[in-house]
């Protein structure tokens, strides 16, 4: 009889109109800028959350409407998230990683020494740079921002200059050394989506993102020598005797980064790669800071309770830092997988979301009524381009913000005599690098929890990842390195 019933839903389902599909759109917009307004970078701490699952609650009323089944949706919604557990899992991770790395002294020790090292005046161009050859070695800006990135954040911190436009560059740095990396996922990812060779990709790709990051250089250049003469006077001394006094410092402290580089490097997964680097983290701490770990449980004596009480804490909740310092305490009091566990509710809330619109069929009702409105290359380009972006905003994930749109722009690429290595460069350009612009997706989200610093405040300050796609659309309009189908692809493209 449910069977009967359930066949009888399937018969009357009725497709979800192009307005009804925009509904839960404008719904989340307002909510979302509602939350914003009222809450500002607090919006992220429930706020923001809920907006995405009021948004959710109405596109499930119009998904009643036209008789959609809830278990299709309940599964949808599994698979959505259960598409997000190797993030999660790597978020847990990393918050981990940057707890037991702290009470090891790694942490301190890439602090100590980049304030003796990193000149002021050209602290962010440098970051941006350290990041981009980090990233292109191991093919991951994650990666890239957990590891050099938090020991940048640091040294900003030490050196009083801006930790939001410190995120910025380790984001653009990042993200262009994630993009140009034959070692990384999207890099091998939009190729494959979009019909095109992986090295021609890159090839590809450096028309439009080598003057995007030059321009960013510049422009961190501009603000590190202009800025530096508005920095109160540090006493970088006092700060080094402070990390001094509360750890033994050493530069055998940074081999846990090293080993994590290594396995990056050899491309082994990102989940046990950062576990592994955590517990390394966790093995120095006892061996060579067992006084931090003893003020850290406040205890007397060391003893295998005490020490195993320390590392387990770091692991978990994170290191509180006591060294009197105000600044010093609130930079190295952090990590710990529960300090994790509010990005991963954003994420979560924003997978639910995107998996109910993606599957009443709104989000590709959007797109298909977006498509028509291409007449040239360069529209074609620009429509792309808002696609993927929108994608990232609505499904909250990077990759779907490649593969959804390069599926349904694929064929139409192909139709106007385009060679698919143009489309898997506006994939990349504008699907890749968006998604850490955006709060609630997974790359926003890791990377504010990562760094500590909130997405719409370092967003400003990711030039990279702003001109990346506005470069990839001009190329379009005036018809810069766009590539038409060679011969062999006219062939393979009439066959398919």
């Amino acid at each position: 009889m449910s069977q009967r019933n359930e066949l009888d839903n399937h018969h009357s389902l009725k497709n979800v109109s192009l307005l009804e599909s925009l509904i839960p759109v404008v719904v989340l917009v307002g909510l979302l800028a509602l939350s914003v307004f009222l809450y500002g970078d607090d919006s992220q701490a429930g706020a923001s959350q809920m907006s995405l699952l009021m948004s959710a609650g109405v596109a499930l009323l119009i998904g009643w409407k036209n008789n959609h089944n809830w278990r299709d949706i309940e599964k949808a919604i599994a698979h959505g998230i259960g598409n997000t557990v190797n993030a999660i899992m790597i978020l847990f991770m990393v918050g981990s990683l940057i707890g037991s790395w702290i009470l090891s002294g790694t942490v301190p020790a890439m602090i100590y020494y980049g304030l003796q090292v990193i000149n002021p005046d050209f602290f962010y161009v440098t970051a941006c740079i350290l990041c981009a050859v980090t990233a292109i070695s191991i093919g991951s800006s994650w990666s890239t921002a957990g590891t050099v990135g938090i020991g940048l954040i640091g040294i900003a911190a030490g050196l009083g200059m801006s930790l939001e436009i410190t995120a910025g560059a380790i984001i653009s740095g990042a993200y262009f050394g994630d993009k140009m990396s034959p070692l990384s996922d999207t890099t091998n990812l939009a190729p494959a989506v979009a019909g095109s060779e992986l090295f021609s990709h890159i090839r590809h790709m450096v028309w439009t993102t080598f003057p995007s990051i030059t321009i960013a250089l510049i422009l961190y250049l501009v603000i590190g020598l202009s800025e530096n003469g508005a920095i109160a006077e540090i006493n970088i001394q006092d700060r080094l005797d402070l990390l001094d006094q509360n750890f033994k410092i050493g530069l055998h402290l940074l081999i846990p980064m090293g080993i994590v580089f290594y396995m990056a490097f050899k491309r082994m997964p990102a989940f046990p790669t950062i576990m592994i680097g955590s517990l390394i983290g966790a093995l120095f701490a006892v061996i060579f800071q067992q006084d931090a770990i003893l003020n850290f449980v406040k205890a007397d004596q060391v003893t295998v309770l005490n020490m195993f009480d320390g590392v387990w804490r770091s692991l978990f909740s994170g290191y509180v830092s006591e060294t009197g310092n105000g600044e010093l305490d609130g930079l190295l009091s952090r990590g710990g997988m529960s300090s994790m566990l509010n990005t991963i509710w954003l994420i979560i809330c924003a997978i639910t979301f995107g998996s109910i619109i993606e599957k009443l069929g709104m989000l590709k009702r959007i797109v298909n009524s977006v498509i028509h409105m291409a007449h040239s290359t360069g529209s074609l380009i620009l429509t792309t381009a808002l696609t993927c972006i929108g994608v990232n905003i609505l499904a909250a994930d990077q990759f779907i913000s490649i593969v959804l749109p390069g599926r349904m722009y694929r064929l139409e690429f192909k139709k106007r005599n385009l060679a698919p290595k143009n489309l898997s460069r506006v994939l990349e350009d504008t699907g890749t690098v968006t998604s850490v612009l955006i709060p609630w997706n997974t790359c926003g989200a890791f990377m504010a929890g990562t760094l500590g610093v909130a997405t719409f405040a370092y967003l400003p300050y990711c030039f990279f990842n702003i001109l990346s796609p506005i470069v990839s659309v001009l190329y379009g309009y005036f018809n810069i390195k766009i590539e038409k189908l060679d011969d062999e692809e006219v062939i393979a493209a009439a066959v398919e």
